[in-house]
């Protein structure tokens, strides 16, 4: 079992935290910043497994925070069982030979090879380079009968910490600042709560709320929610495409190439049936969407062809020389281009036939400075919005 704790924001690193580990040994409470959250689960720890990993945003929030900060490993730790700091190695290691190394987000690769029993990681929604640097950890929390990991972080609504949320072995618990008022200056939490109360920066700050909108965002959950639908409602669509977006490139680092199935009914409404997107080769997204238009009996495969041209249509030739194919050239930016089409959700003019959830974060965290990697994506989903403006 692990655990996750998401605590509000106070002044100076006094911070509440949510936190999610693995396992609830030696878990303090909510209250507590999330430095001595961290440590004394550290310090406790210490007393039963040999290898844990410490990792925050930065090599200097390691070190100032998790191991020599006011509420640090090294000041909350018992006399009897204080741990020696060697910066040089990266290391703490406490009187019985467990030794914690230290890691940032700014390196994800050197968590490559290392292994532990237990990880430690603070301020998760600010690591820089989120997805592989958890991608590494995960790689080496391999060690002893009980692996486990502690988060501690401020919630963003960023994809991976809603992932980790979301499963089965994971134990969240929240805590407030004002939990914490007992070790923060009055003035501070009148100067907070007089700023930020009813505020959305306010409730995920101060009371560790994590939201799932975005400010500025082009969609939001609510008018997807609110429009979606189980099926189809009685009657034909008037016309149903597959559109495609393709990647410029193939390979494991390379985008995912947009498969979107949509259709509109004679008063123009829209139904987006099916989302396929993902990350293949060529001929596997052209046999994908010819699959697609079949099992749908689709009017035709729309595809964006600024880079391809007519490799675009030959690859999807290829495999059904005789499939109704039109290729689209976008001539504005992609943020230009969502912009009617999110107008289309917000006028209820758009209805997701089931659930689409890969689609529907990312739908939900573009803005016009849409940055994929500071939203946890490591590889844009792109769907291709003027495939789906022309479903529409």
């Amino acid at each position: 079992m692990f655990s996750l704790t998401v605590a509000g924001a106070a002044k100076r690193g006094h911070r509440n935290c949510r936190r999610m580990e693995t396992g609830t040994a030696g878990l303090s409470a909510p209250a507590e910043d999330s430095a001595k959250l961290a440590a004394n689960y550290a310090n406790e720890m210490a007393n039963s497994v040999g290898r844990m990993a410490l990792i925050a945003p930065t090599a200097g929030d390691v070190r100032d925070t998790l191991v020599e900060g006011p509420a640090g490993i090294l000041n909350t730790a018992p006399p009897w069982f204080r741990p020696t700091y060697s910066p040089s190695k990266r290391s703490v290691e406490w009187p019985n030979g467990c030794m914690a190394t230290c890691f940032s987000s700014e390196e994800p690769d050197r968590l490559r090879g290392p292994q532990f029993e237990v990880g430690i990681l603070d301020e998760f929604a600010a690591w820089q380079n989120v997805q592989d640097t958890w991608d590494m950890f995960s790689f080496g929390l391999r060690l002893g009968k009980h692996p486990r990991f502690l988060i501690t972080t401020t919630p963003r609504p960023i994809k991976l910490l809603k992932e980790i949320m979301a499963r089965d072995d994971v134990i969240v618990t929240t805590g407030s600042t004002f939990e914490n008022e007992a070790n923060l200056a009055p003035t501070f939490l009148e100067t907070i709560k007089r700023r930020y109360e009813g505020t959305r920066l306010g409730r995920q700050e101060m009371y560790a709320e994590l939201l799932s909108d975005v400010p500025g965002a082009l969609w939001s959950q609510a008018w997807i929610d609110r429009d979606r639908v189980a099926s189809l409602p009685w009657g034909n669509l008037s016309r149903i495409v597959v559109a495609i977006d393709p990647a410029v490139t193939s390979g494991e680092d390379a985008d995912e190439t947009g498969i979107i199935v949509a259709g509109v009914d004679a008063a123009g409404v829209a139904y987006v049936l099916e989302d396929a997107s993902g990350r293949y080769q060529p001929h596997e997204w052209a046999t994908k969407a010819i699959n697609l238009y079949r099992k749908h009996r689709a009017d035709r495969i729309i595809a964006e062809v600024n880079n391809g041209g007519a490799l675009v249509e030959n690859t999807i030739r290829s495999v059904d020389p005789n499939v109704s194919y039109r290729a689209v050239h976008a001539s504005r930016g992609k943020v230009t281009r969502a912009e009617p089409i999110s107008a289309l959700y917000e006028q209820g003019k758009v209805h997701h036939v089931g659930t689409f959830q890969q689609l529907e974060d990312q739908l939900c965290a573009f803005t016009s400075d849409f940055s994929r990697a500071s939203a946890g994506y490591c590889c844009e989903q792109k769907s291709s919005w003027a495939s789906r403006a022309d479903a529409g």
